[in-house]
Formats: C-alpha cells, sequence, structure tokens
C-alpha cells in the first residue's frame, strides 16, 4: 500500500485540543435522532458523550444502546476526521439517571424547558474564569421534558437549571445549542 500527502494539515487548525473538556449527559432518545446528535456533538467539541435513561426515555432504549455503542463510536470516529480533531470524543455505555448527577464537573448545567432557568449563557463564570482545564457538563433531558422528580434531583445534586432559549427544542437541536452555546463562550477566552 502507498500512500501520499495530498494536504499538509497545520497544526493550527486543530483548534478543538485547546477547549475545556465538556461532556454532554444525553437522555437516550430514538437511536437515529441520537445518531445525529453524536455526529454534531463531536464536531463541536464534545469530550464525552454518556448516555442515560430518564424517567420518559422510551422503554427498552436502554437495553438496546448498549448493542449500538460501537456504532456510535464509528459515527463519531468519521465526525472527527470531517473537524480535524486530533482526539475522539468518548462514548460510553448508556448510565443511570443517579450516577449521572454525581458527576464531578467543576460546572453543571442542566437544560430544562420549564422558564425557571436563567439562560445558559448567563449561567457561566466570568470570561476571566473560564480557563481551558475547567470541566464542563451538560444534561440534556428525553423527548417530553424532565419530571418534577429529575428536576428536584438535579438541582439537589448541585446542578444549575439553565435555558438554551424561549421556544422548546427537540432534545437533540438541545444537545447541539449548548454545546454551541458552550464552545463559543469559552474559545474566546482560552484563544
Amino acid at each position: 500500500m502507498v500512500f501520499r500527502v495530498l494536504e499538509p494539515m497545520p497544526i493550527g487548525e486543530l483548534q478543538s485540543e485547546a477547549l475545556p473538556a465538556i461532556t454532554l449527559f444525553m437522555a437516550l432518545i430514538k437511536f437515529d435522532r441520537f445518531e445525529w446528535m453524536v455526529e454534531k456533538a463531536t464536531e463541536l467539541g464534545a469530550t464525552r458523550i454518556v448516555p442515560f435513561e430518564a424517567e420518559r426515555s422510551e422503554k427498552g432504549l436502554a437495553l438496546a444502546a448498549r448493542k449500538r455503542i460501537e456504532r456510535w463510536r464509528r459515527i463519531a470516529r468519521e465526525s472527527s476526521q470531517q473537524s480535524r480533531r486530533a482526539h475522539l470524543p468518548e462514548i460510553e455505555i448508556p448510565r443511570g439517571f443517579s450516577e449521572v448527577l454525581s458527576d464531578a464537573s467543576r460546572h453543571r448545567y442542566f437544560l430544562d424547558e420549564k422558564p425557571r432557568g436563567r439562560p445558559l449563557l448567563g449561567a457561566f463564570p466570568p470570561v476571566s474564569e473560564r480557563v481551558r482545564e475547567a470541566t464542563i457538563a451538560l444534561l440534556i433531558g428525553p423527548e417530553g421534558g424532565w419530571t418534577d422528580l429529575e428536576r428536584g434531583q438535579a438541582e439537589k445534586a448541585g446542578w444549575a437549571p439553565v435555558s438554551a432559549g424561549p421556544t422548546i427544542l427537540r432534545a437533540e437541536t438541545a444537545a447541539t445549542a449548548a454545546l454551541a452555546i458552550t464552545l463559543n463562550a469559552w474559545w474566546p477566552s482560552i484563544h
């Protein structure tokens, strides 16, 4: 097999490696939408993608998801190549909601469709405190939203309720919007 260089890729183009570690905790949703979300989350710089079963997740998705992990990892690999990421995001096995809530990230936000959360952008620390070493976790609910019990558990565990805007978004759209907002909020301060 013979290879040849078609076009050198300058190291400066690998900007995603200068970003903080962003974990996306994503409630299990229909697999075609979840796969789309994996692709976009990878392009937007997610470091880890952790599926979990929420109360309103379709029954049986958690068990079936274990069989899809390799497919999701392949999608992430292809998206990493397209977006010129030097490192693949970790795609983890599905977790339970209580396990997700115990995540130790420094900045933890759960997107809520109820109007009680402040805008995600306004929940971030001041620009001077946005450092590359930051660990950020975004918690995205299922189709149908969070239950009151889940909201209470998330807040009790120290997750800040936030909103990605004034409209109700599909789960995969909320994940993409939250990642884009987070990426753009941190990028100029560490660039």
